[in-house]
C-alpha cells in the first residue's frame, strides 16, 4: 500500500485532519455529501479527493503512507477505509494517477496483457507502471512483495498471496482476515407521493402494526400538491415532511384490526422505485391479472427453463436478456435476484434465476459542472470565458462523467428529434462505439448519421420528383456478394449486440450502392428490399 483513503463520512476524519488542511477537507466533505451513492460509484467519473495532512504507518514495511479523503470510498462498505494498492485496483490506480501518488508494481503482468493493450514491452520494462494504461487485475507473479518475515515474491496466485499475507498479519498482531459482502443496508423509503404505500399503521403507543391482506392494497389519497416540504440545505436537524402528511383524513384512520375500532396513524413514507422494479419482469407477463401477480402457466411459458426445441435447449429460464448499467450489479439486480429466489423457494415461479443473460452497457459521457458547494449545475447554462467556466456569474468546476439527471448534463432526445429526427438519433447512439464501452457524446457528430440516412433515401427515391428509383434489372455480381456479406455480418453483429459494427457494414453497402446508382440511375430491387 502506498496511500490510504477514508470515506468523507468516516468518524476519524476530524481527528486525522491537520489544522492546515481543515478548510479544504471540510469543503470536500460538504461537496461529497451532495452526491448520491450511485454517482460516487460511477467509474467513469474523474477521481477527486483531498489530503488530510496525516500519515499512517504501513505495518508490513514500516513506511509512511499519506491518508486521503475521497468519495469513491463508501462508509457503508467494509470499514469505510482502504489501504490502496494502485497497481492492482483500477480505482486506486486512477486516484494515484490523478494526484501523482506512487504506483509501485507488486505483480508482473504476463506478456499477453500488454499485447492486448497494444503495448510492446521490452524485458524488465514491464514493471514500470508509468507505461501501464490501467491497473493489472489478475493472477501474475508477485514482485517487490517481501520483508524480513514474509515473502510473496514468485507466487502467481492472488488467493495464495492473500492467504500467506493474512497469516503473517494475524501472527504479528496487525489484524485478522474478514469477509466483506457487497450487500448494503437498503434505505427502503422515500418522502414522495408516487410510490407504493407501506401496508403499516401505528397504534396509540407508536408501535407498528401490519395491515391484514383484506385491507390491501392501500391506495394513495388525492392531493393537489405533491411536493415534499422544502428544507434549508444546511438544516440537518429537521426531518423532511412527506406530501402524504398533508392528508389528515388519510393519515389518521379508525380501523378494526381484531380488537375493536381504534385510531391508527398510517406510514407517510412510500416505497422506492425498487419495490416495483424488483419484480416487474413477472408482472409484465400478466399485467391485467387481478387475482395473482402472474398466472403460473403464463410465467412458466415465458420464463420457465427450456425443455428443448426452437434452439432453446439448455436455457435455464428467466428473462432472456437483461441490458443494464454495471451499477445495477450491487443495487437493482442484487435485490431483484433476492426477491425472485424467495418466490422460487415458495413455489410461485418456475425458474431459479430471474435473468438468463446479463449485458452491461457503457455510459454515454458528457461534461458536468459543480458549484463551490459541490452541487451540479445545468451544463447547458454554463458559460466558458478564458478557459474558466461560470454559472450565474459564479465560477464552477468541470468534470467528465456519465450523462444523467443527477449531474444535470443531459442532452434530451427531444432536442435531437427536433433537429435531426428520431431515426438519426437512434442510429447515432448505436454507432458511437461498442455497447459495453463508455462513449463521449458529441452533438456535432450526429450530422454524419443524418447524411447517411439521406444518402440511403436518395438511392431509392428521386429527391426532385419523388419517383421510386428501383429497377428489376439483375444485381451486378460484386454488389450482390457485398449484399450477402452484409446480411450475414449484420445478423451476426445483431446477435452479439455489436450494433456499431452492424451500422458500419450498412454504411459500406450503401456507399457501394451509391456508386451503382450514380452509374445506372437506379437501385436493384434485390438490394432495395
Amino acid at each position: 500500500a502506498t496511500f490510504m483513503v477514508v470515506a468523507p463520512e468516516h468518524p476519524l476524519v476530524e481527528a486525522l485532519t491537520t489544522d492546515e488542511n481543515r478548510s479544504a477537507v471540510e469543503a470536500y466533505r460538504a461537496a461529497a455529501a451532495a452526491k448520491d451513492a450511485i454517482d460516487r460509484q460511477d467509474d467513469t467519473r474523474e477521481k477527486t479527493g483531498v489530503f488530510t495532512g496525516t500519515y499512517a504507518t504501513n505495518p508490513v514495511d514500516g513506511s509512511r503512507v499519506p491518508v486521503w479523503v475521497a468519495d469513491y470510498v463508501l462508509m457503508g462498505y467494509g470499514t469505510g477505509a482502504i489501504m490502496a494498492v494502485p497497481c492492482g485496483d483500477q480505482r486506486d490506480f486512477e486516484f494515484a494517477r490523478r494526484f501523482g501518488l506512487p504506483i509501485p508494481a507488486i505483480q508482473q503482468p504476463p506478456a499477453e496483457w500488454f499485447e492486448a493493450r497494444g503495448l510492446a514491452v521490452q524485458s524488465g520494462a514491464s514493471v514500470d507502471t508509468n507505461s501501464w494504461p490501467e491497473a493489472f487485475v489478475g493472477d501474475g507473479a508477485y514482485i517487490n512483495s517481501s520483508n524480513s518475515g514474509v515473502s510473496l515474491d514468485g507466487i502467481e496466485s492472488i488467493e495464495e498471496g492473500k492467504s500467506r499475507m493474512n497469516a503473517w498479519l494475524a501472527a504479528n498482531g496487525h489484524g485478522e482476515p474478514t469477509i466483506n459482502f457487497k450487500l448494503r443496508d437498503w434505505l427502503f423509503s422515500r418522502q414522495r407521493y408516487w410510490g407504493e404505500p407501506f401496508p403499516i399503521v401505528y397504534d396509540e403507543d407508536d408501535q407498528p402494526v401490519a395491515l391484514p391482506e383484506s385491507m390491501l392494497p392501500v391506495l394513495l389519497p388525492e392531493l393537489e400538491d405533491f411536493k415534499p416540504q422544502a428544507l434549508d440545505p444546511n438544516d440537518d436537524v429537521t426531518d423532511p415532511i412527506p406530501p402524504l402528511a398533508r392528508s389528515n383524513e388519510w393519515r389518521n384512520v379508525v380501523l378494526d384490526l381484531g380488537d375493536g375500532p381504534r385510531t391508527y396513524r398510517r406510514e407517510i413514507n412510500v416505497m422506492p422505485q425498487w419495490a416495483g422494479s424488483c419484480w416487474y419482469e413477472l408482472r409484465y407477463l400478466d399485467p391485467t391479472n387481478r387475482e395473482r401477480f402472474v398466472d403460473g402457466d403464463v410465467e412458466k411459458y415465458w420464463m420457465g427453463p427450456a425443455d428443448g426445441g426452437n434452439g432453446m435447449t439448455g436455457h435455464t429460464g428467466g428473462v432472456d436478456l437483461y441490458v443494464g448499467g454495471v451499477e445495477h450489479a450491487v443495487l437493482h439486480l442484487l435485490y431483484a435476484r433476492f426477491w425472485h429466489k424467495v418466490l422460487f423457494d415458495l413455489g410461485h415461479v418456475s425458474s431459479a434465476e430471474p435473468f438468463h443473460r446479463l449485458f452491461n452497457q457503457g455510459y454515454v459521457q458528457a461534461y458536468a459542472f459543480r458549484d463551490p458547494r459541490g452541487q451540479a449545475v445545468p451544463a447547458a447554462e454554463v458559460e466558458e470565458r478564458d478557459g474558466k467556466y461560470f454559472f450565474d456569474g459564479e465560477e464552477v468546476t468541470r468534470e467528465y462523467g456519465k450523462m444523467g439527471k443527477s449531474l444535470k448534463n443531459i442532452v434530451t432526445p427531444d432536442e435531437m428529434y427536433d433537429d435531426y429526427g428520431a431515426d438519426t438519433f437512434r442510429l447515432y447512439e448505436m454507432s458511437m462505439g461498442p455497447l459495453d464501452a463508455s462513449r463521449p457524446w458529441n452533438t456535432r457528430d450526429v450530422v454524419g448519421m443524418q447524411r447517411f440516412l439521406q444518402r440511403v433515401w436518395r438511392n431509392v427515391v428521386d429527391e426532385n420528383t419523388g419517383d421510386i428509383k428501383v429497377s428489376d434489372a439483375e444485381t451486378p455480381l460484386e454488389l450482390r456478394k457485398l449484399l450477402h456479406r452484409t446480411i450475414d455480418g449484420v445478423r451476426s453483429d445483431m446477435d452479439g449486440l455489436r450494433f456499431n459494427t452492424a451500422i458500419a457494414k450498412l454504411i459500406e453497402l450503401n456507399n457501394a450502392l451509391t456508386q451503382h446508382v450514380t452509374a445506372h440511375g437506379n437501385t436493384p430491387r434485390e438490394v432495395a428490399l
